[in-house]
């Protein structure tokens, strides 16, 4: 049986350090960008997260791209 993969969507989530809280543990906080289309290029999302990001005093820990597929069977 083959199973086609067709893309639906996908979101560039971007983790950063908002603050610390009185011990030093650092606050994560995370940010989305939904209705990314399913063929741009990592490289081009990357700097579109860096380019934001840049703006902004927080720190980046992460940049992440998610992908969602409907899987089908023939």
């Amino acid at each position: 049986m083959a199973v086609e993969a067709l893309p639906l969507d996908s979101a560039l989530v971007v983790k950063y350090q908002f603050d610390q809280t009185p011990a030093g543990a650092p606050v994560i906080r995370q940010k989305g960008l939904n209705g990314v289309k399913h063929d741009a290029i990592e490289e081009d999302l990357y700097d579109v997260a860096d380019a934001l990001f840049s703006l902004v005093d927080y720190p980046v820990l992460q940049v992440l791209l998610r992908k969602n597929f409907e899987l089908n069977s023939d």
